[in-house]
């Protein structure tokens, strides 16, 4: 003989304690769906962006001869394929003194391009390109490229990457090298500092 089948019982439910109930702390306690309207009086609190003290109206003050240019390793490449002396070619641009700056991973990016890249790496260990040393972890230039701009800026980064060119254009106050028509050109630099009139 089988097991006699059990119906269910319709429209059953468990038993909760209420939310209200006295044996529930405090804390444990539902809250009230009621919104407390906003005094209109009170004071309102904004957070602001916080810019650096040296942009005025979008303007870098810091920027000035000599030039400090924090170079990418696509400009390098691009340099050689024009034939463009990169330091003389920096001052026809900028009409003053440059210092070409290389980090510690855009070198480590030249150097893990191989044979093929030797000139470039002969370039950027010139003596007249001052080394940066990085203290993060990886090697990926573009993110070591635009922290080192949002936290100095002073600098001018030399790019020809589409992506690292938008990616700057975002951060206020910082100029972009790039080549053009085979010569260097600068963007969103005033004329006050020494731009080209083009």
């Amino acid at each position: 003989m089988g097991k006699a089948k059990k119906t269910r019982k319709y429209a059953t439910m468990k038993r909760m304690i209420s939310l209200r109930d006295p044996r529930i702390k405090e804390n444990e306690r539902a809250k009230s769906n009621k919104v407390k309207k906003k005094d209109p009086s009170a004071l309102k609190v904004k957070e602001l962006v916080k810019y650096p003290s040296c942009l005025f109206f979008q303007y870098n003050t810091q920027l000035g001869p000599p030039y400090y240019i924090l170079v990418d390793t696509n400009f390098i490449n691009f340099s050689i394929k024009t034939k463009l002396d990169i330091v003389q070619s920096m001052m026809d641009c900028l009409y003053a003194k440059c210092i070409p700056c290389i980090t510690d991973c855009v070198m480590a990016e030249i150097e893990k391009l191989g044979q093929k890249y030797r000139v470039a790496l002969r370039i950027a260990k010139d003596p007249r390109f001052e080394r940066l040393p990085c203290t993060h972890k990886g090697t990926y230039a573009d993110d070591c490229l635009a922290q080192r701009v949002i936290q100095h800026k002073c600098y001018i980064v030399a790019t020809v990457d589409r992506d690292l060119k938008r990616r700057i254009r975002k951060i206020p106050g910082v100029p972009i090298m790039y080549i053009s028509n085979h010569r260097y050109n600068i963007e969103r630099m005033p004329e006050d500092y020494g731009a080209p009139r083009l």
